[in-house]
């Protein structure tokens, strides 16, 4: 895919190699990332991710090499390097070379590196989910309050055990059996055009979407409730949707055995989403 990637001050137009099997980062996974979009020529929420980032890399005892600021910089560099028409994905990364011990990183040896590449916007045509026997660890047993990439080996395995039985995505509930969010992305549903949404508990990521579009939602008039969402509600929701990064928003169309129409709230907080977007516009419309 058609990418630029920064590392220790270079620009690169194919990715750098930069991890070898001594460095601790590629054995013991010492590695923190975030996600944000380019779409067309706009960056939303870019410097929240940033700000994220870093904080990521200090609950993951690393000491940041960049300030959130000069991260955006880099960023926004990136995509007008892509291109106005592009849709991107914008990947900052926090590495660590060395570690302290057999397991704990050494701070000092904390790399930053960028991706910016071709990731192209999925159209909102709706996905299926379950449950599935796997939970999100609680704060006293994993770091959680970072992006972390040691977390995301869960969630692969929630989805590839959703996938073999015939659906698209994992629901996946907290330590307690209360729903958490998607295998992929935050959870929203719909009851009585009242929007629902798990609380931010400490187990998941409540992501930066996820709050934009509560926002969004709030300041057009909707009542969102951020509270505990327990399996029976997603049972007789009128709604269900995920709100995240990469999709942005996406309507469920089938959770286990009930099928749902793509509704008007999931619709709604994708239109005023993308009319946010354009607020953070950073390059002309093409033609």
């Amino acid at each position: 895919m058609a990418g630029v990637y920064w590392h220790n001050g270079e620009w690169f137009s194919e990715e750098p190699k930069v991890l070898g099997p001594m460095d601790h980062a590629f054995w013991l996974g010492s590695i923190v990332f975030d996600g944000a979009r380019g779409i067309r020529g706009t960056v939303p929420d870019l410097d929240l991710h940033c700000a994220r980032v870093v904080q990521s890399a200090r609950n993951m005892l690393m000491q940041p090499t960049l300030t959130a600021e000069r991260i955006e910089e880099l960023c926004r560099e990136g995509v007008r390097r892509m291109g106005p028409e592009a849709e991107l994905y914008i990947r900052p990364m926090f590495f660590v070379r060395r570690g302290l011990g057999a397991a704990q990183p050494e701070p000092g040896s904390t790399e930053f590196i960028l991706a910016v590449y071709d990731s192209p916007l999925p159209p909102p045509n709706g996905f299926s989910a379950c449950l599935v026997p796997f939970r999100r660890p609680a704060p006293d047993q994993a770091p959680t309050d970072a992006k972390a990439s040691a977390l995301y080996p869960n969630s692969a395995r929630a989805a590839a055990w959703a996938g073999q039985h015939g659906f698209n995505n994992a629901v996946i509930c907290d330590p307690d059996g209360n729903v958490a969010e998607f295998a992929t992305a935050n959870m929203m549903l719909v009851k009585d055009g009242v929007v629902m949404t798990p609380a931010a508990n400490g187990t998941f990521l409540a992501g930066i979407t996820r709050t934009r579009i509560i926002t969004l939602l709030r300041e057009a008039g909707r009542e969102v409730r951020e509270c505990t969402v327990t399996p029976d509600m997603l049972r007789s929701a009128d709604e269900i949707f995920a709100t995240g990064n990469y999709a942005k928003v996406q309507p469920c169309t089938r959770f286990e055995e009930r099928d749902l129409q793509p509704g008007p709230v999931a619709a709604q907080a994708r239109e005023l989403y993308f009319a946010f977007a354009e607020t953070a516009r950073i390059l002309p419309k093409a033609g």
